[in-house]
């Protein structure tokens, strides 16, 4: 009689310094999910983070590159897996919602599973940090501008993901902003995308949150924006030929009308800058069309390869 389940679900959860929290966040998942394999991976934790872990029943795994994207990256890499779940060490999201994450993935309506803390008031409610209420705002609203999303939280640490999903993602961040590459690569791929509301709480009594709200902040604003450049450069350098343009017409404007009046032009270093100016807008507009291309071809590359993955895993589970 065949006892091996059917399908393969890994918890991932990074943890850095989270000795107060690791052993309840094991096992309530324990409880919820008992045939899933727990995966902590101990980014150079000063604390008994990976003792406790082991001790509560989980896999752990030492991270010595500084940062949670370099976390996700080894995780994505290692484990494999039907369907992976990955929270914070902090216990500030619910084990027991699991399966909301689960069910769209299950029933292939994503590829991405989103735990959304802002929709419900939770996390407004029980955040208690300065300036992140505002922060996960501006990041969100800004996403949805730039990347035409419509989505609620974009920077939360509760996720649901399919095996497709995390073995065809390449990730380049390697903090905090991670969450906001996850989001952007999925939404610029055009993979399924499924928000679910969930309940957040925050971190007990004693813990202390590794994020940063400014430095931290000013990374996920620097990423959104470098991704921008990689994923939309004619938004991005059409935009920067936009401005080079006005500037030009602002410094050129004077001296055109000069020499339509006198059919002289006096101001020299002025119509200097303003040809300069037009130059870079004229190189901005052709650096966008021309980079705007071999994303387009990039694209149809990945595309390809998504269909290599895809029918090496049904070859895979076929034997």
């Amino acid at each position: 009689m065949n006892t091996e389940p059917k399908e393969k679900v890994a918890i991932l959860i990074p943890a850095y310094n989270e000795e107060m929290t690791i052993e309840k966040v094991i096992k309530d998942f324990q409880q919820v999910l008992p045939e899933a394999e727990i995966f902590v991976y101990d980014n150079n934790s000063k604390d008994h983070t990976n003792e406790l872990a082991v001790r509560a029943g989980g896999t752990v795994v030492f991270e010595p590159r500084q940062g949670k994207g370099n976390v996700v990256r080894s995780m994505f890499r290692d484990i494999e897996a039907d369907y992976y779940i990955m929270v914070d060490a902090d216990d500030t999201y619910p084990a027991d919602e699991v399966d909301k994450l689960l069910a769209p993935l299950r029933q292939g309506l994503a590829d991405m599973t989103i735990g959304d803390r802002l929709s419900n008031g939770t996390y407004t409610s029980e955040n208690k940090r300065t300036g992140h209420n505002f922060g996960n705002n501006l990041v969100k609203n800004l996403i949805n501008r730039l990347y035409d999303g419509n989505y609620q939280d974009i920077m939360t640490g509760y996720r649901g993901f399919n095996r497709l999903f995390v073995k065809t993602f390449p990730v380049l961040s390697a903090g905090f902003e991670i969450e906001t590459e996850l989001s952007i690569h999925a939404m610029d791929k055009r993979f399924k995308l499924v928000e679910v509301p969930i309940t957040y709480k925050d971190r007990p009594e004693g813990s202390e949150s590794k994020l940063n709200t400014v430095s931290d902040g000013i990374k996920v604003i620097k990423t959104i924006f470098q991704l921008l450049k990689d994923y939309k450069p004619s938004l991005f350098f059409g935009s920067l030929s936009l401005l080079f343009f006005v500037l030009g017409l602002l410094a050129g404007g004077p001296v055109l009308y000069q020499f339509i009046q006198t059919r002289f032009i006096a101001s020299v270093p002025l119509a200097i800058l303003s040809v300069g100016l037009m130059i870079l807008c004229g190189l901005f507009m052709m650096s966008g069309l021309i980079l705007s291309t071999i994303v387009r071809q990039n694209r149809f590359s990945y595309e390809l390869y998504i269909y290599q993955v895809i029918t090496a895993d049904k070859q895979n589970k076929e034997r």
